[in-house]
């Protein structure tokens, strides 16, 4: 059966990761793992903030938004790469390797969205406190997924738009475990080097962008706190550590993944690796670790089990 655009190629192989059946064995383990905690995790984050009227603000708000798309960008890839290191032929459809790429990047995007969002609520909150609950409002709050989603799904069709009309007509091996807009360029029958511009624009310039602007946002609260506050940055430290720390372990691998010059490096997938996993396994230690109302919510949860349980 042919491709959506007319194409030869209907199938895509998955290289994924390559080792012993002993060491594929392994890492199924560990990322079935990780994947189950970043789904419990992510999801006891979501429940805590919901079942617990302290937490019913416009930060655990955006939180909350942020747990559960990190729950859908995990699911789009690993539990593929988790079936497939134990499967010697690793094939995906054309039309399903399409539709993992556009839920890839349109819940990336809400994601850096998302982060934006955090950002701008931290800065209003300890750069404007008297007016942070007039600013952060429901509906502001509302607004602001509703923009990271819309403009998360503009970012996947914009590139989808661009793709989905490349000629592929042989080769049709993908080195990574997933399927992705840079990796496949390099596989279609024509000059892809506009199509190759356009997504390091979209992708890359929309990532680092956003990155720098974010930290240059950081820079800026801890500037004016310190101005306010004669030099005493502690407090404004302990509410941020969490934000940045969240922030560079998402940017880093995009910013390498995306501005990094065609063809892309093997060292990408591990990268993937890292954004699909590892980060969204960590955020909701993080958050837990590192926010007092989130261990004294954990503890009133913990406190109201105990005393149904015996009552």
């Amino acid at each position: 059966m042919d491709g959506l655009n007319g194409s030869v190629v209907s199938e895509f192989v998955l290289l994924g990761l390559s080792g012993s059946w002993e060491t594929r064995v392994i890492l199924t383990i560990t990322f079935s793992l990780l994947y189950l905690g970043i789904i419990m995790g992510n999801f006891f984050v979501v429940f805590l903030i919901i079942v617990d009227s302290h937490l019913h603000s416009p930060m655990y708000f955006l939180l909350a938004n942020l747990s559960f798309n990190d729950i859908g960008v995990s699911s789009t890839t690993v539990p593929r790469m988790i079936t497939d290191l134990l499967t010697e032929h690793k094939v995906i459809s054309f039309q399903s390797c399409m539709t993992q790429t556009c839920f890839v990047h349109a819940l990336g995007g809400t994601e850096i969205l998302l982060l934006i969002a955090t950002a701008f609520d931290r800065y209003v909150a300890i750069c404007k406190p008297l007016h942070y609950l007039t600013i952060m409002s429901p509906k502001t709050c509302v607004l602001l997924i509703v923009i990271s989603w819309v403009t998360g799904v503009i970012h996947a069709i914009t590139q989808f738009s661009f793709v989905i009309n490349l000629p592929f007509c042989g080769p049709n091996k993908i080195d990574s475990f997933c399927c992705d807009f840079p990796r496949i360029i390099q596989l279609a029958c024509s000059d892809a080097a506009k199509f190759e511009f356009v997504v390091t624009a979209n992708s890359g310039v929309l990532t680092i962008g956003t990155f720098f602007l974010l930290l240059l946002s950081y820079v800026f609260i801890l500037v004016t706190v310190w101005k306010r506050s004669f030099g005493d940055l502690s407090k404004a430290l302990g509410t941020l550590s969490a934000h940045i720390t969240v922030v560079a372990l998402f940017f880093t691998p995009c910013i390498f993944i995306y501005m990094w010059p065609f063809p892309t490096s093997s060292v990408d997938k591990y990268m993937f690796i890292v954004d699909f996993t590892i980060t969204p396994a960590l955020n909701p230690l993080i958050y837990t670790l590192r926010n007092k109302d989130i261990k004294i919510a954990i503890q009133r949860l913990s406190k109201w089990l105990h005393y149904d349980r015996f009552c």
